[in-house]
Order: structure tokens, then sequence, then C-alpha cells
């Protein structure tokens, strides 16, 4: 018998590489798309066996990006962002979504610029994750980034305020539960670790 304790047959649900097996798609039924977001119900076999009539999916043509900017003392800069959804306007920090055949590194300059009027540099990508992968395969990308300087006016149909605050007064706004944004949070833990 192997070590595997399998008597030497790989399992059905690894590959042969080791890592578990991707669930397989059987079929789909579009229920709802557009340029921003489409909706779909997968008949899905996961690799075990189990079938999964109705797997909601959501997919989103765009890739999203946020920006953490810091200034020359370490202070963040934000956005107050008046959100429909949460019928709530909170701090966050500055993103958006890339357009087609947009870097994502690029569309993170343009939303900094375009959110807050300043210009920036020195980009680097904290992290890429997937910030709702039971349901989705949106992509998220995180830069940190320096303020060169303020260049324009911030964008005031989508942004109601701009604001630099320091990492003291960020680790006591998360802690009183201020910030709620979850791409803010993460990078925002990210960066403070």
């Amino acid at each position: 018998m192997s070590a595997r304790g399998d008597g030497g047959r790989e399992r059905a649900d690894q590959e042969s590489n080791g890592a578990p097996a991707a669930p397989e798609r059987l079929s789909r039924t579009v229920i709802y798309q557009s340029p921003w977001v489409n909706l779909y119900a997968d008949r899905v076999r996961y690799p075990g066996g189990t079938i999964i009539e109705r797997h909601h999916l959501l997919e989103f043509d765009r890739r999203a990006v946020m920006a953490l900017v810091e200034n020359e003392v370490g202070d963040i800069l934000f956005v107050r962002v008046p959100r429909y959804a949460t019928g709530r306007a909170d701090w966050e920090l500055p993103a958006g979504g890339a357009e087609p055949g947009e870097e994502p590194v690029v569309a993170a300059r343009r939303e900094v610029l375009e959110e807050t009027g300043y210009a920036s540099d020195r980009y680097e990508k904290i992290h890429e994750y997937y910030p709702m992968n039971g349901i989705s395969s949106a992509t998220a990308y995180i830069f940190r980034c320096r303020a060169v300087e303020r260049v324009a006016g911030f964008d005031s149909d989508e942004i109601a305020d701009v604001r630099w605050f320091t990492p003291k007064e960020i680790t006591a706004m998360i802690d009183r539960g201020e910030i709620t944004d979850g791409y803010s949070l993460v990078a925002l833990l990210l960066h403070l670790r």
C-alpha cells in the first residue's frame, strides 16, 4: 500500500500535481448581462462528485483597483463616497475599475487622479485577491503609492470630500467601526500590520 493510504490510486478529487481539482461547469443559464455585471446560474460538478444544480455566479468584466496613497509623513489619503447600496457616505481609499485592456496599475493611477485630484507615483502592488470567491471570479488589486502634488479638483459627482488621516486616526476609525468598505479594510490591514 502506498503512503497515500489509497492502494496507489490517485484520489479523484486531486489533480496529478496534488492540488485539489477545480469544480467543473456542466451548463450555464444566463440570468442577466450588462457591461458592468453578469449573473449566471451554472450547473456545477464538484471534485467529489456532488452536483449543484444552480450555483449562482457573478461576473464582473472590469478588474477592481484600489490605491493606498501616502504623503511624505505617512498620512493616508481618503475619499468620502456616498453609496446608494448602503445609504451612507463613508471614508474609503480611492478605488474603481480598470477599463478594458487597461493595466491595473494604470487604472489605479487614473482613479487616484479622478477621485482626489492628486498626481501620484512610486506604485507598488500590495496584494491581488478574490474579494467574493464563493460567488464571483472578480479580482481586486491593491497598490501603495506616494502623492506627488494636487493638480486638479476631485470628481464632485462621485466624491463628497477628500482628506488625509494619520495611521493613528485610521486605527481608531477601524476600532470604532467607522471604516466599513471591505476593499479599504483589506488594504489598510495589510499596510498597517
